[in-house]
């Protein structure tokens, strides 16, 4: 009975030990829910802190040109953007931005007309992008276009893998291509304006280019969409009707904006400065460069190394963004550029010409470059050269160093164009004083600077041909001091040169000595005749002997 009463009894605590575990596990669950639900709010807070931290981080970033500096890629975007496409995100708006101001007010002005097409062009680091994040954070563009993104086409190989770069940014699911899928966003989309940064990577290989065109005129059926593209180079890919009229390639800035440029990331001036921004040809990427530079090192230590390094100064980073060397490269490998053998020899000769050469010095002066125009084409096409207000060829400053240092120009490039030259100074000495001599002297005149580079090549020891070279620069003195320019600085170097030409060309410096010191005051005029009359007794000939 007692056993009976005892299992009765256990039947019973075992019912209250159940009821009481399942009421603890129900309230457990209660807590814990509430637990967790204190958890995903407080994470959802650390989430929102993070977000944030981070596009305070990336608002702190610094420009990738001239344009220094970047303010908070959120200053002008709403909540209700904030909100929607927070992950969305576009590039910083530069802060140091001079010179620029045509341009951007000119870009403006077209992306308020109905379907907008416009490329930005011109030489790599002549701050193309830049521009572009400044039309994009203008007042009018937010205004106007409610839907805005910036696309960076570096990474992109083939039209596919520009497809799926923007459709990243439109936040659609990946696909094998996403070429319909982006078309039919951006047609839902109200007042959507597209940039497309760096094009030509995608579309500068030929296996590639018809693809990207392709991809572009899908593009450009949408009718209220805006289109602007930024790309290396003067040429606008086809398949678009690109709007009218074209924007030129840019420019190097203004002196005065580059030096302000220079001013606002180095706080420095001086002499040596002031000789650095000579340096970088009012290129915005270079100027951004050497002010960095400077700021770090000094303006001495860096005009020191430049002196040996050249553009490999300016050359320590590992993008286009950072390193001036290879971002001149990336022109260089162009497949446009390296399709015609003889534009690299045009380019290398250009290096050495600082007054460029017009297209009848292109085609008088015999240059063993086959296709000569064609080259020049590609080279204009490359924005590795352009034609000045003169109309004449000319590569920049940046360019022309970074040429020099890895490709420098050879004596057979150089010595057509001396002899071309040499046959126009000839000219000018046979008719001075007649009016035949008009045209010469302006041509003469308008290659002061690349006689020098020219003749500086040519006064080599080395030189088998350096009694020519010799010849030329007494020719080229003759003019400088006829016309009123003095004697020119390359007879300070003669002397030993002379002397390995023969006794005619040592007579002829002495006359030219003679004549230049005749201008003004002969210092001796008698050990100058008693030097000449020397040379003439191994030397038969009267008419020099005259003169």
């Amino acid at each position: 009975m007692k056993s009976l009463f005892r299992h009765s009894e256990m039947n019973t605590l075992l019912k209250d030990c159940q009821k009481g575990l399942q009421d603890a596990f129900t309230i457990f669950k209660i807590e814990s829910g509430l637990g967790l639900l204190g958890d995903v709010s407080e994470q959802q807070k650390k989430a929102e802190n993070m977000h944030y931290e981070l596009l305070e981080l990336i608002s702190g970033l610094s420009d990738e040109t001239s344009s220094g500096q970047a303010s908070s890629i959120y200053d002008n975007l709403t909540d209700s953007q904030l909100s929607s496409e927070s992950f969305s995100m576009i590039p910083s708006r530069p802060k140091i931005f001079h010179g620029r101001d045509s341009e951007l007010q000119e870009i403006v002005k077209i992306l308020q007309n109905p379907s907008p097409r416009i490329a930005i062009l011109g030489p790599g680091g002549m701050g193309k992008t830049s521009l572009a994040r400044a039309v994009l954070h203008h007042p009018d563009v937010i205004s106007k276009y409610e839907h805005r993104f910036f696309v960076s086409c570096e990474s992109a190989i083939t039209a596919t893998d520009l497809a799926a770069s923007i459709g990243a940014y439109l936040d659609l699911k990946p696909g094998s291509d996403l070429t319909q899928p982006i078309i039919h966003s951006l047609s839902a989309k109200a007042a959507p304006l597209l940039i497309l940064d760096n094009l030509e990577s995608t579309w500068e290989p030929l296996t590639s280019r018809g693809g990207v065109e392709e991809l572009l005129s899908l593009l450009t059926d949408i009718p209220h969409l805006a289109l602007l593209v930024t790309m290396r180079g003067a040429e606008h890919p086809a398949k678009v009707r690109w709007t009218r009229p074209f924007l030129p390639p840019l420019k190097p800035l203004s002196d005065a904006a580059a030096q302000q440029t220079f001013l606002d990331i180095a706080d420095d001036e001086n002499e040596e400065t002031k000789k650095l921004l000579e340096f970088t040809g009012n290129v915005p990427l270079v100027v951004d460069l050497m002010a960095h530079l400077v700021a770090y090192e000094g303006a001495a230590s860096v005009l020191a190394r430049w002196e040996t390094e050249k553009t490999s100064v300016l050359s320590d980073g590992y993008d286009r963004r950072s390193n001036l060397d290879a971002s001149i490269t990336i022109s260089l490998l162009s497949p446009r550029f390296t399709s015609l053998p003889g534009a690299m020899d045009l380019l290398c000769l250009l290096s050495i010409l600082p007054d460029g050469l017009s297209d009848l010095e292109l085609l008088q002066s015999n240059l063993p470059i086959q296709d000569i125009l064609a080259c020049k084409a590609v080279l204009l096409r490359t924005s590795l050269a352009y034609n000045d207000d003169k109309k004449r060829l000319k590569s920049l400053v940046p360019i022309r160093e970074h040429v020099q240092h890895f490709n420098p120009v050879t004596l057979s490039r150089v010595k057509p164009l001396q002899e071309y030259f040499s046959r126009l100074l000839g000219f000018y000495q046979k008719y001075f004083g007649t009016l035949q001599t008009a045209g010469s002297i302006k041509q003469i005149a308008q290659n002061l600077g690349n006689l020098h580079q020219i003749l500086l090549q040519g006064l080599n020891p080395q030189n088998v041909d350096l009694t020519q070279s010799v010849a030329c620069a007494f020719s080229l003195n003759t003019f400088s001091r006829q016309t009123g320019r003095g004697q020119h600085a390359l007879m300070d170097l003669m002397q030993p040169l002379v002397q390995l030409c023969g006794p005619k060309s040592e007579v002829l410096f002495i006359t030219e000595q003679f004549r230049a010191q005749f201008q003004s005051t002969v210092n001796d005029p008698e050990l100058l005749t008693s030097q000449a009359k020397s040379r003439f007794h191994v030397l038969n000939d009267p008419v020099l002997e005259f003169l």
